[in-house]
């Protein structure tokens, strides 16, 4: 009997409720999207429920392909961030199964998922999106309800525009209604004016009732004979008016909810599987050869010089040679030919012989159905390669999702969705772009339809194999460490170490030459307050010469220094940074001044050599500026003290005028030096 191992059940478990959760949040949250997207189209038509119910689902099956990949995405980050944060992945590890051995289930299911999910585009969602697009069609045709205003002209009635100033809600009646009636053209407009109206439909919906009470009836009289066009502004029209008690309008007004016929789209590349789209394109590749082969032969026998091949040219030819008794060349030189010609002449000739070559083209060959039938085409391959770039794009979001959650080692809605969604837009994002270019010839299809997984596929294999080897992807030290090694400075050190305090190389409190009144205030706390400072001294603002202070007082008190621990801050290091900090500084500041003159010469010169070395000038600056504010960091990390929060206002400003806090972070570093120092 076949038996999983107990270690595949529980990452299955773990896995397959956080997918299922993720589904239906990417599924709804897409839908929302769509709902949000065509709201106008479907709100305030009257459509029944069950309408909206069959649309709503038609939708969301439809938007499967765009929240599968992201719920796997999603999953995988969470199941194996929650792993990792409850450090079951690190039990994992330990017991000899490695990440790869660990994921082999899930790959296993989601091969599966993919699997699945190419068959489901390919049987399932031909059907759905020609049901999808034809309710769509048909809610989108399907006119508004009557919502009359009060107070404005509403013209959601073909040929007709209604004014009411005020509505009954009991009587149902209008008030002070007005009706401008264009159905007979614009010249024959009639106008109503009346002091109450009632509106009703029809029982078969297709008309709209009108009863008109206590108005007028103003209308144009147009007749046939009348001049011509161009004078009937400046000649008098008569008009008509009618005086009623009461008056009935019936107004063409359909608005029932007829679906369009779904035998519409059947031909269309979204109604077709893999099989029908494979026939279609071989189809229509063979008439576009046909086509092809017929222009061809349209063109050889209307290109410019083919007339030499005629009987008349050569007997013609052949009479001038006899007449004349000279020597017609075979050959004619183009370039003498263009030479004889004036500048004008030649541009002449050439814009003229361009516009009969493109008359022509057009003249002669099928353009508009050849492009048209190579664009319908490129839609059937798009279709034909989306059914597998689905499948393909579950499985490389897997190997995303998976690796990085292991990394980042965080579970919960927080970092992984931020992370998913950042990762998802940018896969939208190429995918669409990679959609326009095959969608409009300017690559070829499949290599625009691959795109995003070309890209996101070496991202997969890159964090997969981060994660195999247990690398620090996300440790800043390392990154800044490599940057120094680019930048010419020397490794970070460690300043984090703690040193157990040494209770017998206390001095005794008698033995320091320390102000009375520090003393008296030390000696006044309690143990515990007197500890933190020790550990804690720089932020207190203490130098080493307080904190020797501290421990004397701590050691008349009697206590341990067992969890005592003070962090080691070395002056001389700190010192090796501040000078490196000046010096990097000020060649930063001669380098901005370098390349304000280059830069400056370049625009009032205008010359290549200039910008090169102006563009060199300001890379070098830059790594200049980035060198010193590097050593200013870890002046900073050397006396364990945190940087001061307006610091970053301060980068950002001394980029653009380092000349002017010059002063300003000199005198900052050297105070802290003097604290230390103290």
């Amino acid at each position: 009997m076949l038996r999983i191992k107990r270690l595949y059940t529980f990452i299955i478990q773990t896995f397959i409720p956080v997918f299922m959760m993720t589904f239906a949040i990417c599924l709804f949250i897409v839908l929302m999207q769509f709902i949000w997207r065509y709201v106008e189209d479907f709100v305030g038509k009257g459509l029944d429920n069950t309408v909206l119910a069959e649309l709503f689902l038609y939708a969301a099956l439809s938007l499967i392909p765009m929240a599968l990949p992201l719920s796997l995405l999603l999953a995988s980050l969470m199941a194996f961030g929650n792993l990792g944060e409850r450090m079951e992945l690190l039990a994992i590890k330990a017991s000899g199964v490695s990440l790869l051995k660990t994921m082999q289930p899930l790959i296993m299911l989601v091969a599966c998922i993919s699997i699945g999910a190419f068959f489901f585009q390919n049987e399932a969602m031909p059907r759905i999106q020609v049901k999808f697009r034809s309710l769509m069609m048909s809610i989108k045709q399907k006119s508004p309800e009557l919502d009359i205003p009060e107070g404005s002209f509403y013209s959601g009635i073909n040929n007709y525009s209604l004014y009411v100033k005020k509505k009954d809600s009991e009587t149902k009646m209008l008030k002070d209604v007005m009706i401008y009636d264009t159905s007979e053209g614009f010249d024959n407009m009639s106008v109503f004016v009346c002091d109450s109206a009632l509106m009703r439909v029809t029982e078969d919906k297709k008309y709209l009732l009108l009863n008109l009470y206590s108005g007028q009836r103003f209308a144009n009289f147009r007749q046939a004979d009348l001049t011509s066009n161009a004078n009937r502004n400046s000649q008098f029209v008569p008009y008509s008016r009618e005086n009623f008690v009461e008056k009935e309008i019936v107004i063409s007004f359909d608005s029932n909810f007829a679906r369009i016929d779904e035998s519409n789209l059947e031909g269309t590349q979204i109604s077709k599987n893999i099989a029908k789209l494979s026939h279609s394109i071989d189809s229509l590749n063979n008439r576009l050869d046909s086509i092809n082969v017929q222009d061809r032969k349209l063109l050889g026998k209307h290109t410019y010089l083919t007339y030499r091949n005629n009987d008349s040219y050569q007997k013609n030819k052949e009479n001038q040679i006899v007449k004349n008794k000279i020597e017609v060349p075979d050959k004619i030189n183009f370039d003498s030919l263009m030479n004889s010609f004036t500048l004008e002449e030649t541009s002449l000739y050439l814009n003229i012989a361009a516009n009969d070559a493109e008359s022509n083209r057009f003249n002669m060959m099928e353009v508009i159905p050849k492009v048209n039938m190579q664009k319908n085409i490129r839609l059937h391959q798009i279709e034909w390669h989306r059914k597998f770039v689905l499948s393909f794009a579950c499985l490389i979001f897997f190997f995303i999702g998976a690796p990085l959650g292991a990394i980042i080692r965080k579970g919960g809605l927080g970092m992984p969705v931020v992370v998913s969604v950042i990762l998802f837009i940018i896969y939208y994002i190429i995918d669409n772009i990679g959609y326009k270019l095959a969608r409009d010839g300017v690559w070829i299809v499949w290599q625009g339809m691959w795109l995003s997984s070309m890209v996101l596929f070496p991202l997969g294999v890159f964090l997969t194999y981060k994660a195999m080897n247990d690398s620090a992807l996300f440790n800043t030290e390392a990154y800044g460490n490599f940057f120094r090694r680019m930048l010419g400075l020397k490794k970070k050190a460690i300043y984090d170490n703690e040193v157990i305090i040494d209770e017998s190389a206390i001095p005794a409190l008698e033995t320091l030459n320390a102000d009375p009144s520090i003393i008296a205030s030390l000696e006044s706390m309690g143990i515990d307050m007197l500890k933190d400072v020790a550990r804690n001294h720089q932020q207190y603002g203490y130098g080493s010469g307080t904190l020797d202070v501290v421990l004397s007082v701590l050691k008349t008190k009697g206590t341990s220094f067992f969890d005592v621990r003070i962090k080691s801050l070395d002056y001389n290091e700190a010192v090796s940074y501040y000078k490196a900090f000046l010096k990097n500084y000020k060649i930063a500041i001669t380098g901005y001044f370098t390349v304000l003159i280059l830069w400056l010469l370049q625009i009032t010169v205008n010359s290549d050599i200039l910008t090169f070395t102006a563009f060199i000038a300001t890379l070098g600056y830059i790594g200049c500026y980035i060198k010193s504010f590097i050593c200013y960091f870890d002046f900073y990390r050397s006396i364990d003290k945190k940087i001061k929060k307006n610091n970053p206002r301060i980068m950002i400003l001394s980029f653009f005028c380092i000349w002017g806090l010059y002063k300003y972070l000199k005198g900052q570093i050297k105070s802290e030096l003097e604290n230390i120092k103290w």
